[in-house]
């Protein structure tokens, strides 16, 4: 037997909290933010808002761009 097929019988028989519990370690391990993007996605956020806070863009109300999802 694999260590694969192993690790996947193992896990089949735990108890579904445990299930849970695992789940979440595994989803969380392998959802970790790139500190870089992270970085370039907040430097673009702040840009974004000074050039709105300038009058250099518009908003668009909430209400308008929830309405477009229906």
């Amino acid at each position: 037997m694999s260590i694969n097929n192993l690790l996947v019988e193992k896990a089949l028989e735990l108890k579904p909290q445990e299930k849970i519990v695992l789940i979440e370690a595994l989803v969380s391990s392998l959802d970790k933010p790139d500190p870089e993007i992270a970085k370039i996605w907040l430097q673009e956020a702040e840009a974004r808002l000074k050039s709105y806070r300038e009058g250099k863009s518009k908003g668009i109300p909430a209400e308008e761009i929830f309405k477009e999802g229906l």
